[in-house]
């Protein structure tokens, strides 16, 4: 069917939600968006005169999308070289949707995004549109087209899953600034000691290469641990810049509602390590270099006012 400037205007009301749902569902900004794209085909092939709400309809559209990108990816992970992060977002992007509450910054954080990878996709589905966006248990079963009852059960088996996943610290520009200046300190200091006071006894550290890049194959765990791997990570040395490009600026951030450090070579984003922070002290170090997931975040990067970089201290 033709669509005319109405509809267009409906659908792109919409896309920022429906971004921003598929981004928490599929923890990947590209496929969001080939999700949203999708959606809007089947917006224009629909008979629209008999779609009595077209945000029902179209959330609807969108997670069944959704669902069958999570069956694939899933089966893609299997095969994944290393360790799997999701794409990293800097704030002011739309795909991070609504931040009023608490649930909805928990839902977009890489250390969430990377825990509901857990859930079965339904569960996934249930909780993402419970916690972030408010949806009632019987709206989400229309969408789901399950009974109410089913919703309620599956939301009680995610949260019991997701159970462990402790409070962050909220932060803006300048306290992630700060808080990645201590860090930064610290993982150069030499001494391990001061390192390990900012981080929880469990912390771990992970890092996405995608087989582009060195990364270890499993997660570093325990506060120890993972202080003297970070100290060996960012001890500089023309061997690690030459694998990045060249030497980085570093910058501050806020990035997935965490403090983040911002690795900056000629121009370009080679690298963004987001800190997880609770009010026990950083509770995770998720290191995302992967060329293919940092394609957005470098477009939005360019195109905003990045702040002054760090003190070069390397």
């Amino acid at each position: 069917m033709l669509i005319g400037a109405r509809e267009v205007e409906v659908f792109e009301g919409a896309r920022g939600r429906l971004e921003a749902i598929a981004y928490r569902l599929l923890g990947s900004a590209n496929d969001a968006e080939d999700a949203v794209q999708d959606t809007f085909l089947r917006w224009q092939s629909a008979d629209r005169e008999l779609i009595e709400t077209p945000e029902a309809w179209l959330t609807k559209v969108l997670t069944n999308i959704c669902l069958n990108r999570l069956t694939s990816a899933r089966a893609r992970r299997e095969t994944y070289v290393g360790q799997w992060l999701p794409e990293p977002v800097f704030a002011g992007d739309r795909m991070l949707g609504p931040s009023d509450t608490v649930e909805q910054r928990e839902s977009v954080s890489i250390a969430m995004l990377a825990l509901m990878e857990r859930l079965s996709a339904k569960e996934r589905v249930v909780y993402v549109l419970r916690e972030a966006f408010g949806y009632s248990h019987g709206e989400i079963a229309e969408v789901l087209d399950l009974t109410e009852s089913n919703c309620q059960q599956i939301y009680r088996r995610a949260k019991q899953h997701l159970a462990a996943e402790r409070r962050r610290v909220p932060v803006d520009a300048a306290a992630a600034r700060k808080i990645v200046e201590e860090f930064l300190a610290a993982a150069l200091s030499g001494k391990t000691d001061s390192l390990v006071r900012m981080l929880t006894d469990d912390a771990i550290s992970v890092g996405d290469g995608g087989g582009v890049l060195f990364s270890l194959p499993h997660p570093i765990t325990g506060a120890t641990r993972v202080a003297r791997f970070l100290q060996g990570l960012f001890k500089p040395s023309a061997a690690k810049w030459s694998l990045i490009g060249g030497r980085p600026v570093l910058f501050a951030a806020v990035v997935n509602e965490m403090p983040a450090l911002v690795l900056e070579v000629e121009g370009r984003v080679a690298g963004v390590v987001t800190l997880d922070v609770t009010a026990d002290g950083i509770a995770a170090v998720h290191a995302q270099v992967n060329p293919a997931k940092l394609e957005r975040a470098e477009f939005h990067w360019t195109a905003s006012d990045q702040g002054e970089p760090l003190p070069d201290t390397w």
